[in-house]
């Protein structure tokens, strides 16, 4: 098609839709920069805002006083032989696929690049991406199997993240079992619901939220690959954790448990650290006759709540969101196709700079001037009939890089995860050094192809002790 052909076409959208201003200083384009414009503005759902618009008005938040403490199921209890029986034949069966939502830069750690690409182990250095990589490779050979893996890029990553692989030659998975999905955008609307232009040639736009995810795999085809691979679980994960556990059987096998979950949709939690840490909480909340799963962030959840104690002195409401979960795609597809319940957006107020149609200038806002639409994941376990949550291991499962400085740091990731390898190594007898404050005063590295858990060290020769502030790599 012409531009000038897809330029009346788009013309003719846009004034049915009362955004005719988007293409205000089209005359003044080059072609490149106006056919630039003209397939963003078509890839945008402008459709879809005045029902957003509608939505977000209207939206009625969660009733905080009917908040109650979410059951918990312990990933080692009495059921995890059965539960990791059941997840292994799944495993075994090709029914599991990974899912990485890696849309993020690593600026916020001072990292030029992908935040996949950043170091984060404690010697080595491995980049997030080669860690999971190197946990798919080792269920691969474990259970004897291909094992996809789905990728959910940026609009500013995507290159960037494909060629990392391909350099890196796949980590020596098959190329073909990779799957990158791009990120959607929103277009940033002011209060009349007018969308903004970043520039003359650019619509403001923000990323729809890790929810987005879900409807990225439908927008890309992956949910319709999975089904022709006959995949029928998820295994959701997000990209800043290197002590995740991708595709955990023990959890796979405990989500499709008849007597604790439909199977469609299940969390992974820690515990709280204190009450006041910033993350959010996996409660139930009561909608109607039903209780429902839910994540309160913690800006939201009220300071009693935060504070309760249970009989035993924990905290009530101690049951810290790790963004792990496990979906089936038949919920996935539900989900995103709109044949059924779908996950709400939200909107947030923020400031966006934007162009003054009358003068062409960027206008820097000091007050927020505009609304930025995203939905969540977690907002899908309220849609579900039974919802599992499973607690595990601070120490063996969260370790996030997320700040330069102080919690959820590089420092602090590495530390956990020298005290989890510590720890393995001391389960086979390997004398470890420790702190005053118990964490291990060595730093250890134990690769995903040497072992995913601790038995899998058993039967093996190692050194009988570590020394202080030693740099051991296994």
């Amino acid at each position: 098609m012409s531009i000038d052909l897809s330029l009346e076409t788009t013309r003719t959208r846009l004034h049915a839709l009362h955004q005719s201003h988007l293409l205000q200083f089209a005359s003044t384009l080059g072609p490149s920069a106006l056919r630039t414009l003209l397939m963003q503005i078509e890839s945008l759902p402008i459709e879809r805002l005045p029902s957003m618009l509608a939505e977000t008005e209207a939206q009625v938040s969660t009733d905080l006083t009917s908040l109650e403490p979410v059951p918990l199921v312990p990933r080692e209890g009495p059921l995890t032989s059965e539960f990791r029986a059941a997840g292994d034949a799944m495993i075994r069966a090709g029914k599991v696929a990974a899912f990485t939502v890696a849309g993020g830069q690593g600026t916020r750690l001072g990292w030029r690049g992908p935040k996949g690409t950043y170091p984060a182990t404690v010697v080595t250095g491995k980049p997030l991406f080669r860690v999971f990589a190197e946990q798919l490779l080792a269920t691969e050979r474990r259970y004897g199997i291909r094992l996809p893996w789905y990728i959910m890029t940026s609009p500013l990553n995507n290159e960037d993240t494909r060629a990392f692989f391909l350099d890196n030659n796949w980590f020596g998975r098959h190329p073909q079992d990779h799957f990158f999905l791009p990120q959607g955008l929103v277009p940033c609307v002011d209060r009349e619901g007018r969308i903004l232009l970043s520039s003359p040639a650019e619509v403001a736009t923000n990323p729809d939220g890790h929810g987005g995810a879900i409807l990225a795999l439908e927008r890309c085809g992956a949910l319709q690959d999975m089904m022709r691979r006959g995949i029928e679980q998820i295994c959701y994960f997000q990209v800043d954790n290197p002590l995740v556990r991708c595709v955990d059987p023990v959890f796979l096998g405990a989500h499709v448990h008849v007597e604790h979950s439909s199977g469609q949709m299940s969390s992974k939690c820690v515990n709280k650290r204190n009450a006041a840490e910033k993350v959010g909480v996996l409660c139930r909340s009561r909608d109607r006759e039903t209780l429902r799963t839910v994540v309160i962030e913690y800006s939201d959840l009220p300071r009693k709540a935060a504070e309760q104690r249970d009989a035993q002195g924990e905290l009530a409401f101690g049951a810290a969101n790790i963004a792990v979960h496990v979906l089936s795609v038949a919920f996935a597809h539900t989900l995103a196709s709109g044949t059924g319940a779908r996950l709400p957006w939200h909107r947030a107020f923020k400031r966006v700079p934007h162009i003054d149609l009358s003068t062409g200038a960027l206008v820097e806002p000091e007050k927020p001037n505009a609304y930025k639409f995203e939905c969540f994941i977690f907002d899908a376990l309220a849609l579900v009939d039974r919802s599992l949550t499973m607690q595990v291991n601070r120490v063996e499962e969260f370790a996030p890089i997320k700040n330069a400085e102080g919690e959820d740091s590089p420092a602090s990731s590495h530390r956990i995860q020298s005290d989890r390898h510590g720890q393995w190594l001391e389960s086979v007898g390997v004398q470890v050094p420790h702190r005053t404050d118990g964490s291990v005063d060595a730093k250890i590295e134990i690769g995903a192809l040497a072992a995913m858990e601790s038995t899998d060290l058993r039967g093996r020769a190692f050194p009988k002790q570590v020394h202080r502030g030693q740099e051991l790599v296994i």
